[in-house]
């Protein structure tokens, strides 16, 4: 178990030094360091999971301190994963705006395009213009009931006093 340990051990450190060529390498080798790191990062795995089945059959008093030493493993092991993720992460972003800056770049615009667009835009508005339309024509009426049902009521309270005291 000792020595699967320390071999796990050194290839996370291994993989730690490879992390630090991903920002360092072009964009042709990119993929290989990454590929790697994964492979170096699956193999980990793979022992962590041979250590948890040894781990197991350690005896009772060294078994707690042998369960911690892998799971502390195990956790470096996870950074790692995330580590490069988020790596690839922000090279898929990156790359994704070249490639959209760059067919900006290289779009050619006709005129007859942009009027579609315009008129398009007048139409909507001419849609908009008559629902504004009603919806001031709805305000004046809600506005209109509102008054007369504040004028009934008051009407009603009166004769409610004037009949009642």
């Amino acid at each position: 178990m000792e020595s699967l340990y320390h071999q796990s051990n050194k290839q996370v450190h291994e993989v730690q030094s490879h992390m630090g060529l991903l920002e360092t390498s072009d964009k042709q080798s990119i993929h290989l360091v990454e590929n790697e790191i994964q492979a170096r990062i699956d193999q980990i795995f793979s022992n962590l999971e041979r250590l948890e089945i040894l781990c197991s059959k350690e005896p009772p008093s060294k078994r707690q301190n042998a369960k911690l030493r892998v799971d502390q493993l195990k956790y470096d092991v996870q950074h790692l994963q995330t580590a490069l993720r988020n790596f690839q992460h922000r090279r898929y972003v990156r790359d994704q705006q070249d490639r959209e800056r760059e067919e900006l770049l290289t779009r050619s615009y006709t005129t007859n395009g942009t009027h579609k667009k315009i008129l398009d835009v007048a139409n909507m508005l001419g849609l908009s213009n008559t629902v504004m339309r009603l919806i001031e024509k709805r305000a004046f009426q809600d506005k209109a009931i509102m008054i007369g049902g504040m004028l009934l009521t008051c009407v009603f309270m009166i004769l409610v006093i004037k009949y009642l005291t």
